[in-house]
């Protein structure tokens, strides 16, 4: 009895472990045709490499080979102007190193117009565009908006001085001169970053030999004051010209000639006495 007993456990382990092999299999088989299928589904994205920052990197800094490194990023998203060869990034070695021009952060991909060109520093030449030249604009609290001005920000000039009038005296006139002006510079710092609010003495504008020639004899001749533009402002300021009549409100004074009326007569005797006749005067 015990030996029947024995052998119907046996044969129920058996069954039963033969059992779970084919349920595993059947398992395994299963989980592999999903993961083909998926891999089937799967859209291989085509990538190509970009340089990325290992390191926060602030303003003026100058870029190392051991501060980038390169990242797979998707060919439709690479943004523009980024480095995909370590040549471009660091012509020549890296003997004339670039400097940053914008502070970035780690992982952030490196882009040109956030670096200077080799071996340039991130001064003011850096941020001129071809064929513009720099000129310093000497300001106040009142004149430079109250040191809220920054690199990159524009804003439009204004000309307060005296003006000859048509009686031959002199009257206060504010005058708009230029407009969209571009700051490349506030006081000796270019750095777009910088977020304190501090007043400056002096102020860098981007501006052609023409304005450059227009704002130096504004300068010397009267005072300038700046007003800053909204960042997604486009609109072109018209010509204003303030005086003080205007400015308060004062009608000009108007002179009028009145014209002396002529009367022409003859002069009659009658008798003893002259009579003046009047008569229409012929010229």
């Amino acid at each position: 009895m015990r030996l029947i007993f024995g052998m119907v456990l046996v044969l129920g382990l058996g069954l039963a472990g033969f059992a779970v092999y084919l349920a595993r299999g059947y398992i395994s088989e299963y989980q592999a045709a999903i993961e083909a299928e998926r891999a089937n589904r799967t859209v291989a994205v085509p990538t190509q490499p970009v340089y990325v920052l290992n390191r926060t990197v602030g303003y003026g800094e100058r870029l190392a080979l051991e501060d980038v490194r390169a990242v797979n990023w998707p060919v439709d998203a690479i943004p523009a102007g980024s480095f995909g060869d370590i040549a471009a990034l660091f012509p020549d070695e890296n003997r004339k190193p670039r400097s940053v021009l914008r502070a970035m952060e780690k992982d952030e991909a490196l882009l040109e117009v956030k670096l200077t060109a080799p071996g340039v520093d991130a001064g003011v030449s850096s941020r001129l565009s071809e064929g513009m030249r720099a000129f310093a604009i000497n300001v106040d609290v009142s004149s430079g908006v109250s040191g809220f001005l920054r690199p990159g920000d524009r804003v439009d000039v204004f000309w307060s001085g005296e003006l000859p009038s048509e009686r031959g005296n002199r009257q206060e006139v504010t005058r708009l001169i230029e407009t969209g002006v571009r700051l490349v510079a506030i006081d000796q710092s270019a750095d777009k970053d910088r977020s304190s609010p501090t007043v400056a003495r002096t102020v860098t504008v981007e501006a052609t030999t023409r304005q450059v020639a227009a704002l130096a004899q504004a300068q010397s001749t009267g005072r300038l004051t700046l007003a800053l533009l909204g960042a997604e402002d486009t609109t072109v300021s018209e010509n204003v010209e303030i005086d003080q009549r205007q400015l308060l409100g004062i009608a000009e004074e108007t002179i009028v000639e009145m014209q002396e009326e002529r009367i022409c007569t003859i002069k009659t005797r009658r008798g003893a006495d002259v009579v003046e006749i009047p008569i229409a005067c012929t010229n």
